[in-house]
């Protein structure tokens, strides 16, 4: 079968649409491979006018946005996954195969296509092109990292490219917003298009992958193409960062330095806003009456809300860093680091990116699992990814480690001690997850690992507007979750803590909280966790955390209020009145491996399409955190 493409008639040629004519074009598709650029583009063309959801009846996240940035207010972008090839067995793969095709339920089919490629690597992005040209949407292929071709030396005659692809091509560079002006100019010339019902010339999809390689080596070679030089930093760099002994040692510091920074900057931070927080909620308790409201206001829901908002800047800074470690290109590097120690555990080191997204949130790590094709490397990963330390564990975790461990310094003030325990957590977290993954691939999950392929993007800076993006989503997803989930669960807990209402002389008397509801419900199960060092106050918070990890810091806000004995301090201040440095230490343990989160189990049920596996994994790692919490605390009572 020919892989030649044959070229379309010229854009310039195709008749304008007769005046006053309605625009048909309403929706672009957006798609590449993986570190071309694409999420840069897409971000600069939708700004912060994006929505993200799911696709019916998958896992694949949906971006969309509107597309002002052209000016066009009606134009709908949709943001593909990243894929190097339509032809694979990948969930991605397929999800892009329908959305592309009209197939995608709820999803209306693309008018025109927007191909990134990345330039410096055309050789191999171009095995993508082939195949999204066969589907018959015009398309504008968008060859990214122009600066960087213009850099390091590379050549593209992009007329040249054109005739041979049969479609339009630009040189772009998404993170300086060079060359965008033809987007517009393309989409003007696909409107027409689409009001003539002139179409691209079908080119027939290829039998295989080897196949696109073969199409994408000869048309490069005659357009001349000239692949730029790895620049001297990135070959410096490697040889450094990806060093066999050196590389992970490095990698280390860097996680280490990270959470140093966490703690010594985003403390005060935290501190800042909780007293802002606090002063906030006491003025406006001035304002209502002295009764039920208000403490329903300011004992039931603003202590328990403030309890968690505190948290925002330190999960901000952490989402920062990790943000320039991935635009920078190192956490591709440190995929590839990982890759030996994921194989000795028989998982593929295509598993490492999800368990490394599983820092910030165990939801959507599980759904970037549909890129490995393997279907037992892929339910093990599901299975191993929440034992990572998502974002969630980071209030309880941060709250413990201040109330409870000195802010000691070593090395001249380089290390802190707090940033060490919290090292240690994020260690915990990974040894029990590379240790479950080899006790499943030695039993029921036992698989042939597949050879890991990755495309090293160059290092590169990081841009403002992109970070500035990714910290915009997290701040305001962080901030819906404490307006909802933990918001209503804070009033839940104080309605239980004040419960029975006894009535006396004709007023209404509020339980107090020994005596309340929830009252009884915590000595009822302070038994089974006293071994642990815990009360029955943070039973309480165990229960609500069940809905969400961060949620028990509310519910400690909100139980500590409205406690006499410490009412009157701060919820740092109260922990060290009613625990022990055992149960302390214990507490945090048991969230680095309880699986504490609804959502979590909800989409490891819908992406294994069973219950056995969320139960599995449930009853697993309560089992694991209850045994390592017991045997924390009672070494710590015997030592201490």
């Amino acid at each position: 079968m020919s892989c030649h493409t044959p070229v379309l008639e010229p854009l310039e040629q195709v008749p304008p649409a007769p005046v006053g004519t309605k625009s048909r074009l309403r929706t672009v598709a957006l798609i590449g491979p993986p570190n071309s650029g694409k999420s840069t583009l897409f971000n600069r063309l939708t700004g912060m006018r994006q929505k993200v959801a799911n696709y019916p009846g998958v896992t694949v996240e949906h971006h969309s946005g509107r597309m002002k940035s052209i000016g066009r207010n009606d134009l709908t972008l949709i943001d593909l996954p990243g894929i190097y090839s339509l032809a694979t067995y990948s969930e991605d793969a397929r999800v892009a195969v329908e959305v592309l095709t009209g197939k995608m339920p709820g999803v209306p089919k693309p008018d025109c296509v927007l191909l990134v490629l990345d330039a410096t690597h055309l050789n191999r992005q171009l095995m993508l092109a082939a195949p999204v040209f066969s589907i018959g949407l015009p398309t504008l292929v968008l060859l990214n990292m122009s600066d960087q071709m213009d850099a390091r030396g590379g050549k593209l005659d992009t007329l040249a490219l054109a005739r041979e692809l049969g479609h339009p091509v630009a040189l772009i560079s998404a993170s300086q917003g060079k060359g965008l002006d033809v987007i517009p100019d393309f989409l003007l010339h696909a409107d027409d298009r689409l009001s003539t019902n002139l179409r691209p010339v079908q080119l027939p999809v290829l039998q295989s992958p080897a196949s696109c390689r073969t199409w994408a080596t000869q048309v490069t070679a005659r357009t001349s193409y000239q692949s730029p030089a790895a620049s001297l930093w990135t070959r410096r760099l490697d040889a450094v960062l990806l060093h066999r002994f050196a590389g992970p040692l490095i990698f280390l510091a860097v996680v280490f330095a990270v959470f140093q920074v966490v703690f010594s900057l985003g403390q005060p931070l935290s501190d800042g806003l909780g007293n802002l927080l606090t002063g906030a909620g006491a003025k406006v308790a001035l304002l209502l009456p002295d009764n039920w409201l208000r403490l329903l206001l300011r004992d039931g829901l603003w202590n328990g809300v403030q309890s968690v908002l505190v948290f925002l800047p330190q999960i901000l800074l952490l989402f920062l860093f990790i943000g320039v470690l991935e635009d920078s290109g190192y956490l591709a590097r440190a995929a590839l680091i990982a890759d030996r120690v994921m194989r000795s555990i028989g998982l593929n080191g295509k598993a490492f990116i999800p368990l490394l997204s599983a820092y910030a949130c165990a939801v959507p790590a599980i759904m970037a699992t549909r890129t490995i094709e393997n279907k037992r490397e892929r339910i093990a990963t599901i299975l191993v990814a929440p034992f990572m330390t998502c974002s969630a564990r980071l209030p309880i975790y941060t709250l413990i480690i201040a109330a409870f461990i000195p802010n000691r310094m070593f090395l001249g003030g380089v290390m802190g001690l707090r940033a060490l325990v919290m090292l240690g957590l994020y260690a915990l977290g990974f040894i029990a997850a590379l240790l479950t993954a080899k006790l499943l691939n030695s039993s029921v999950m036992k698989a042939t690992s597949a050879p890991f392929i990755l495309e090293l993007p160059q290092y590169r800076w990081p841009t403002v507007r992109s970070l500035s993006l990714r910290l915009y989503d997290r701040g305001k997803l962080f901030l819906k979750k404490a307006g909802t989930v933990i918001l209503a669960v804070t009033f839940l807990v104080w309605i239980l803590s004040v419960v029975p209402v006894h009535f006396a002389s004709g007023t209404a008397q509020l339980a107090d909280l020994t005596n309340s509801v929830i009252g009884h419900v915590g000595r009822w199960i302070e038994p089974v966790i006293r071994p642990l060092g815990f009360n029955w106050k943070i039973g309480i918070g165990l229960l609500s955390s069940i809905v969400a990890r961060e949620v028990i810091v509310g519910t400690l806000g909100t139980l500590y209020g409205v406690d006499p004995t410490t009412h009157s301090l701060g919820l740092q201040a109260a922990l060290r009145h009613d625990m022990t440095l055992g149960g302390a230490i214990a507490l945090v343990v048991f969230f680095a491996f309880a699986m504490q989160c609804t959502s979590t189990l909800a989409v490891v049920r819908r992406e294994t399409n069973s219950w056995k596996f969320p139960a599995m994994q449930f009853a697993y790692m309560t089992v694991v955190a209850y045994v390592a919490a017991l045997i924390t605390n009672q070494v710590i009572v015997h030592l201490f």
